[in-house]
């Protein structure tokens, strides 16, 4: 089975009348579908928001009087944030419906914003961030969930790419022009695309799904289990104790209710569970060296900041330009020669930066990370995609990803580690 055979709609319908369960995650068959544009506007700001503080570390922690490795949990907060918000908007999309998905997930990005336009310390500021990712998480699952097919899945995955690039340097634009403070606010563009899919999108006036009452205590294991996770890196011990108690908890409530918020039959299928830990992985990878890479060059070049910025956006721009050629062969070449390389490319980006004796060289790092996540998130996420029937698709796409955001969620704790000092 090749990554790109057949569109991966994540809630398409069956021929012939569709159940409410469905309803609300697909447009019906007679409606207009929404234009490719408008739906990467919804979902791809995010991706610029959450790697506009890569270049304006130090300045963000100046403002806050607090240290530059401190000021690393407004990535993670973000991060997480994103991570725990998708399956739980997956969820509220399945069971309210497009219309209420989109309202409240605007409004989230719109009150993320302005608390941290006037925040005045890290635990607000983080709270901000927090609404924020979780707005835009909501967004890009309404996205996904229109797509219809690979082609305009991929304007979306290929729009993050870019926005992501582009999110250090335009980050370190608009503080330097105006404060950092303005910078955190480009998630808030997603919000001009809602009234635009709103209209166009016949799902967003179909009832609410009825079925199976929403798994409450399944979300809450999910979300203590994941954030027991994401601070692993920052106080390993007690991470991993409350880890291996969530986990636990978590396991044996899925045997209990196999069809609820975490479905057994997703966990049991290995193309699924691979795909997840691999996009992770390589997430963990791009994320440590996207923090990492900047920080490096401060310390070996005498580089000014809007240098590094240029010199990271021309390789993150090449490494998403090479991404999107390779999903144009990657059917011809097969599931098992992709995947091998997308995990040579995953490997040799670190070790690279581990290795090299040569500043210069931390560049070409830089592409080669974005490369691999960004071809690895598609590739895997359609294979991953794959493993779910039409009414587990919202499902397994919340799932995905989460496992992909907390690779974010990792890497700036790792780059804090590694490069920042504790």
């Amino acid at each position: 089975m090749t990554p790109t055979a057949h569109p991966a709609h994540p809630a398409r319908t069956a021929h012939g009348p569709a159940t409410s369960r469905t309803a609300t995650t697909a447009p019906a068959p007679h409606s207009r579908q929404v234009p490719a544009l408008w739906l990467a506007l919804l979902a791809t700001p995010v991706a610029a928001s959450a790697n506009s503080p890569v270049l304006i570390l130090p300045d963000m922690a100046s403002s806050l009087g607090i240290t530059t490795a401190s000021a690393t949990w407004l990535v993670t907060a973000f991060a997480w944030a994103m991570a725990t918000g998708t399956p739980l908007m997956a969820a509220l999309l399945r069971h309210r419906g497009l219309r209420t998905t989109l309202h409240l997930n605007a409004g989230l990005v719109l009150l993320g914003t302005l608390i941290v336009a006037f925040a005045p310390s890290l635990p607000l500021a983080m709270a901000g961030r927090v609404a924020q990712a979780a707005g835009g998480a909501g967004l890009v699952t309404a996205a996904m969930s229109l797509a219809g097919s690979v082609r305009r899945m991929g304007v979306i995955t290929a729009g993050f790419g870019v926005l992501g690039a582009v999110g250090p340097l335009l980050g370190s634009l608009i503080a330097d022009s105006v404060s950092w403070r303005a910078s955190m606010a480009v998630s808030a563009l997603s919000v001009l695309a809602v009234p635009a899919v709103l209209r166009l999108a016949q799902s967003a006036r179909t009832a609410p799904a009825s079925g199976p009452a929403f798994d409450g205590r399944g979300a809450a294991l999910l979300i203590l289990t994941a954030t027991s996770v994401v601070l692993i890196p920052r106080f390993p011990l007690p991470a991993v104790l409350a880890t291996l108690v969530t986990a636990a908890l978590l396991t044996l409530h899925v045997r209990r209710r196999p069809t609820g918020f975490v479905p057994a039959k997703l966990l049991r299928d290995r193309r699924f569970v691979l795909s997840t830990l691999l996009a992770c992985a390589v997430a963990t990878s791009y994320f440590t060296l996207l923090f990492t890479v900047p920080q490096l060059l401060r310390d070996r070049t005498d580089w000014s900041t809007s240098t590094i910025g240029t010199g990271q956006l021309v390789a993150l721009l090449a490494g998403s330009v090479l991404s999107m050629a390779f999903a144009a062969v990657s059917a011809r070449l097969g599931y098992g020669k992709v995947l091998t390389i997308l995990l040579v490319t995953a490997a040799l980006a670190p070790l690279t930066a581990l290795f090299t004796p040569w500043a210069v060289l931390l560049l070409p790092v830089a592409t080669l990370a974005v490369f691999a996540t960004t071809a690895g998130q598609a590739t895997l996420g359609v294979h991953a995609i794959r493993a779910a029937d039409d009414t587990e698709r919202p499902t397994a796409i919340g799932l995905f990803n989460l496992f992909y955001q907390l690779g974010g969620a990792f890497g700036p704790a790792i780059a804090a580690l590694l490069t920042l000092g504790a």
